[in-house]
C-alpha cells in the first residue's frame, strides 16, 4: 500500500511539475472581479455577463479604471479590449503595469483616439527608476473599434514584450550590461483606464475631445493574470525556472517572432524613439542592440 502511494505520489508531482512549467495552451481567463477592483468612479463602471466583462465610460465630468488586487514581479499578462468607437479624439484607453514608489517602473499599452475615419495610435512605453521618455507609436492592422483583440505583455528577468494578437510588436531586453535599468525589484499592479487626454493625445493635442459624443465607451473582457504575486515591499521573486514565461525559451523572441517584429516595425511603425536625434542626440544604450533599434 505505502509502494503505491509513493508510486501515485510520484505520478502526481510529475504532471503537477509539467503543468506548472508548461507553455499555456491558451491565457486563463477568470471574472472581473477575482483579480480586480474599481479604482475610482465607480459608477463609471458597468458589469455584464456575470462579470465577464465591463465596460468604462468617460464624460465630461470624469473618467475611471480598475486595478488589480495584487501586485506581481514578472509574468504573463493579457486583457481583450475594444476601444471606443467613432469620434474617440482625445480620449486615452490604457492597459499597463506600474509600481507604486516615486522612482517607478511602468509598462504600458496606450491607445490615442482619432477623429472618425483616422486610424487608433498605439504607443507604448517603458519606465525604469522614474525614466521613462521610451515611447514607440504604431498604428494598427485592423480597426480595434469593431472587436476585441487581446493584448498582452510578457515580463521576465530577460526581456519584456509587448504582444497584439500573440504578435510581438515591441521588445525591451534587459541591458543592465549597458549601464540601463531593467525592471526586477519593484512589484506592479496592473491597471486599465478610459481618460480624456485632449492635451495631447491625438495630433499633439489639435484635436480635442468632442463631448457632445460622450459618453464614451471601451470594453474589457478575458481577465488574465499569470505572474508571481508578492508584496509592495519584496525585491524579490524565485521565479527563475519554475513557471512557463521563465524558461529558457522566453528569454529571447524566437526566428519567427522576430520576423514579425520586424513586419510590424517596417509596415506601421509611426514613431520610435530610438530612430529619434532630435530628441536623443546620442543613441539610448538600449537602443544600441541591433535588433532593438
Amino acid at each position: 500500500m505505502a509502494f503505491t502511494l509513493w508510486i501515485l505520489s510520484l505520478i502526481l508531482s510529475s504532471l503537477t511539475s509539467s503543468a506548472f512549467c508548461a507553455t499555456p495552451r491558451r491565457p486563463v481567463d477568470v471574472p472581473f472581479g477575482r483579480n480586480y477592483v474599481p479604482t475610482w468612479a465607480f459608477d463609471h463602471i458597468k458589469s455584464f455577463n456575470g462579470g465577464s466583462e465591463i465596460q468604462l465610460l468617460l464624460d465630461q465630468y470624469t473618467g475611471t479604471g480598475f486595478q488589480s488586487k495584487g501586485s506581481y514581479l514578472f509574468g504573463h499578462f493579457s486583457m481583450n479590449i475594444k476601444m471606443v468607437p467613432g469620434d474617440s479624439a482625445g480620449t486615452v484607453t490604457a492597459f499597463y503595469l506600474s509600481s507604486q514608489n516615486a522612482e517607478h517602473d511602468e509598462i504600458d499599452f496606450e491607445f490615442l483616439g482619432n477623429r472618425t475615419g483616422e486610424p487608433y495610435i498605439l504607443q507604448t512605453n517603458v519606465f525604469t527608476g522614474g525614466q521613462g521618455d521610451r515611447e514607440q507609436r504604431i498604428f494598427l492592422w485592423f480597426d480595434p473599434t469593431k472587436a476585441y483583440h487581446r493584448y498582452s505583455v510578457l515580463w521576465n528577468m530577460y526581456q519584456i514584450v509587448f504582444f497584439v494578437d500573440n504578435i510581438p510588436i515591441r521588445v525591451f531586453k534587459n541591458s543592465k550590461n549597458l549601464g540601463v535599468k531593467f525592471p526586477f525589484n519593484q512589484p506592479m499592479k496592473i491597471y486599465n483606464s478610459l481618460w480624456n487626454a485632449d492635451d495631447w493625445a491625438t495630433r499633439g493635442g489639435l484635436e480635442k475631445t468632442n463631448w457632445s459624443k460622450a459618453p464614451f465607451i471601451a470594453g474589457y473582457k478575458s481577465f488574465h493574470i499569470d505572474g508571481c504575486e508578492a508584496s509592495v515591499e519584496a525585491k524579490f521573486c524565485a521565479t527563475q525556472g519554475k513557471r512557463w514565461w521563465d524558461q529558457r525559451q522566453f528569454r529571447d523572441l524566437d526566428a519567427a517572432q522576430w520576423r514579425r517584429i520586424k513586419w510590424v516595425r517596417k509596415k506601421f511603425t509611426i514613431y520610435n524613439y530610438c530612430t529619434d536625434r532630435k530628441r536623443f542626440p546620442q543613441v539610448p544604450p538600449e537602443c544600441k542592440r541591433d535588433r532593438d533599434i
